[in-house]
Formats: structure tokens, sequence, C-alpha cells
């Protein structure tokens, strides 16, 4: 299949440093240095006939560019010259665990490297229109050649499909892109609504629009490259390894085990990539300048606010703890009965502090809530955060909500601040009772009326949240 057109044909077989000399120029080298050492690595390739990991490795020499651009997915043999494979052990097992741990440490050029090697021409970078455009700099600086593909939903912002255009152009490439099926789209759309995805939430949309065509791409492919980072989101990629066998989808040979996942920048923080690209000066996605950091749909995706998680731009309706598409629903875990470390670490199994712990915030429990919501008079009014301690962002507003309580306190102003831990089994309450949508929610009790007034904003400064308790007291 052709899932996207290749780069340069030439094999890269020396080190970085002779590398470096075939583009000498000063701006490159200083790039380069940030990338750490590249060792030669044996070229191997992977198949998979067992239908777990792969049975054989074999070794496939670079291929030629195809110009031209395919309008579906075909046999790779019908695009482009055919390899020329050597086997290299019928009885051989990779294992894939051990391969991540051994790359721990390994530069994202070494990971990409090591990645193209392996697999030759089973394997595609995916590359969504924002910042992940590191990983084909990555695979144009190791010279071998590539692949990419990319979802095309039908709802991306103008200026992605104009990126996309300059990153063709800026690499030589095609990138192939996968669109959803046409009869499904029309279905949901004539069933439900151009919007349905604000009301019953965001899944049954990026199933048919995303997930779908992602496992029509990825059924002719053995692996693929993505640019999740596990500094990405709260919720779900805190533990992402560096290769994995995908949890989730099948590759070219069906069954579980037939496909792998490389994630060359899990272990890089956001702020490096920037700091790469900016560099390289490789083009950027024109919403970058607008605030936006994770970009998907444009329905969907906003400009995040100074302080807040990138992840806050997407789905920002939604629970923090399952910012996924389904794309990697393979990272999204269930927490423990009491909803602890909930999907954030992706283990869930490990007891984070708790939050907001002062003398001035107010501790409620479950009977302490529903007492305060029934009340018709109170004796003052209450500002109360329903929260989980594992959520990042429920965590990067705890200075600004300890501020708050504080500045309450002092002032003698006569509103009580409180919390209560809306996970685990007190959320399905937590949804129908308090309004809670997403973490952290922050409700305020006026002192003559029983219902609460939920705070609107996502800005969580403590000014912003002192304005909003003066507004209504």
């Amino acid at each position: 299949m052709a899932l996207a057109a290749l780069s340069s044909s030439s094999s890269f077989t020396g080190s970085v440093s002779s590398h470096l000399n075939a583009n000498s120029s000063d701006h490159f080298k200083a790039a380069a240095s940030q990338l750490g050492s590249l060792k030669i690595l044996d070229r191997g390739f992977y198949s998979q006939s067992t239908g777990i990991i792969s049975s054989r490795r074999r070794s496939v020499n670079p291929v030629n560019s195809q110009a031209k651009r395919n309008d579906s997915i075909v046999p790779l043999a019908a695009t482009v010259v055919a390899p020329e494979v050597v086997e290299k052990g019928e009885g051989f097992v990779e294992d894939f665990g051990k391969l991540a741990k051994d790359l721990e440490n390994a530069s994202p050029l070494e990971i990409m490297d090591k990645a193209l090697e392996k697999f030759g021409n089973d394997i595609a970078i995916a590359f969504s229109g924002a910042e992940d455009v590191a990983l084909i700099e990555y695979a144009h600086l190791t010279g071998r050649p590539f692949r990419v593909f990319s979802l095309d939903t039908g709802r991306l912002n103008p200026e992605t499909y104009k990126y996309f255009d300059d990153v063709e152009k800026k690499y030589g490439i095609r990138i192939e892109y996968m669109f959803p099926d046409a009869i499904e789209v029309q279905g949901l759309v004539r069933t439900k609504g151009l919007f349905s995805f604000y009301e019953d939430g965001h899944q049954e949309c990026c199933r048919v629009r995303k997930v779908r065509p992602l496992r029509r791409a990825l059924k002719g492919l053995r692996a693929w490259i993505t640019g999740q980072r596990k500094d990405q989101s709260p919720g779900t990629r805190s533990e992402i390894p560096i290769v994995q066998v995908d949890p989730s989808f099948e590759g070219l040979d069906g069954g579980n085990g037939s496909l792998v996942k490389w994630n060359p920048l899990a272990n890089v923080d956001g702020r490096d990539v920037w700091n790469f690209l900016r560099a390289m000066n490789v083009p950027v996605n024109g919403l970058h300048s607008q605030g936006y950091v994770s970009i998907g749909c444009e329905p969907c995706t906003r400009p995040v606010l100074p302080g807040q998680h990138e992840r806050e731009g997407r789905w920002w309706w939604e629970d923090a703890a399952a910012k996924e598409c389904g794309l990697h629903k393979g990272n999204i875990k269930d927490g423990n009965e009491n909803g602890v470390a909930q999907a954030e670490g992706g283990g869930g199994t490990v007891t984070d502090a708790d939050l907001f712990d002062t003398k001035n915030v107010v501790t409620l429990s479950r009977s302490g809530i529903e007492n305060l919501s029934k009340l018709q008079e109170r004796k003052e009014p209450w500002i109360v955060v329903l929260y989980a301690p594992w959520c990042r962002f429920c965590q990067g507003m705890e200075g600004s909500y300890l501020e708050l309580a504080e500045k309450l306190a002092v002032s003698g102003g006569g509103v009580k601040v409180g919390k209560f831990r809306a996970d685990g089994e007190e959320k399905e309450y937590a949804q129908q009772e308090l309004q809670l949508g997403s973490f952290p929610t922050i409700l305020f009790f006026p002192k003559h009326s029983s219902k609460a007034i939920k705070y609107p904003s996502e800005k969580r400064d403590v000014e912003s949240l002192l304005a909003f308790v003066n507004a209504l007291r």
C-alpha cells in the first residue's frame, strides 16, 4: 500500500558526524548537536506471521521515490520498486518490551533511525498537523526513505490544510490522506446534527471521522510512528513507552500483536520539541501563533490560556482524565474503585496526595455536600471546588484556590471555602446533582438560594475567582 510517498532514497550508513559533513551549514550543526549520539544499527526488518509478535527479521534496501499522489490504499508493490528481502532467522521473536527499555535514554533521532531501519516500507509516520512535524524532520535527518499519512476528518481548520501543503513542499513528499466513509458521516449528521459531540461526547464522531479511517490505514502496515509525549495529556499518556506492540489496532498480518507502535518523542518535553523546531527552521501550523497548542478538528479545539495544560484546549467540556479521540485508546486504563490516580498515570494504581489541604478550606463529605446543596437559607455563601487529586488541571489551580481561601479568610467577607472530592464512587452523583462536567468544577452556593451557580470560565487565577465571588456574594 502507499500511505505516503517517500523521501530521498539515500541510505544513512555513517555516523552523525559524517552526515553533518554532507550538510555542513553552521545552522544545521548547531541544531543537530542537541540530538544526541546516533549508533549505527544493524538493518533488521519486522514481519508478523504468528499472530503475536514478529517471527522473522529482514533487511530492506531503500526504494525509489514516487511523486504521484495515490488516491487510495493499494499494495505497495504497485507504486514502488520491490525491495530486496533477506531472511534472518525463521524462529526469531522480537521482544519490544526489552527494546523499549534499551531505548529509554536514546535520542529521538536514534529512535527514529531504529524504527525506519527495522521496518523499511512497512512503517509510516502519523502526522496530525501540529508540532509532531518534528517526527518528519527527524526522519528526514536519518537520510532513510520514510512515509507519512494523515487523517482528514473534513472538519480541520483552514490553517491546518495550508500547513499540510507547506510540509509537503518543505520535504518534497506527498502525504497520503485518509478520509472517513461518506455514508457513515452522512448517517451521523442526518441523525444527530453537526454538533452532537457537545451533547453526548466526542467519541462517536471521532470513531466515524478518525478511528475507522486510521484502522484502514494501519491494516496496510506493520508499524506506525506517533508524536505522543508523556507530558501531553494529564489523563492518558504519562506512561507511554518508546516502542510497544499496539494494544488497540491490527497490522498487515492481522490479529493481536500484528502492529508495532513507535513513540520517539515519548520522553521529550514539549518545550524541547519547540526548541528543536526553531533551531531547524521547520514550518509550523499558523494556529500555534494564535494560542493553540494541541490541534485537532476545528469545533473541538480552542486556544489555551496562560498556565493551562495544552490538552485543556481539546474537548474542554469533557472529563480531563479521558481526553483521547480513540487513536490512542490503549492509553486509557481504569482507576481503582476509589477513583485514585484514575487513568492519570496510565496504571491508575498509585495514590496521589490530596489537594487544597489548608485550615481555610473545609473538606466536605458526601452528606456534607448534600446538606449544603439542599439548604434554602445558609448562614453564609460557599464556594466549593469539585476535584480529583490525580487531575493535573486541579493540581494546576491549587495555588490559586488556596490564595483565594486565604484572602477571603483575611477579609472577613463571610464566604466559606470548601472542597469535595468528586471522582470514583462520587462521580456519578456529582454529574447528576452538582453539574460536574470535567475536573475541576467550581460552584458558588448563594446565601439565599438553594441553586448552585457554576463558575463558567477556564480562567482559574485568584483574581478571576475572586471577581466571581464578589459578583455573587
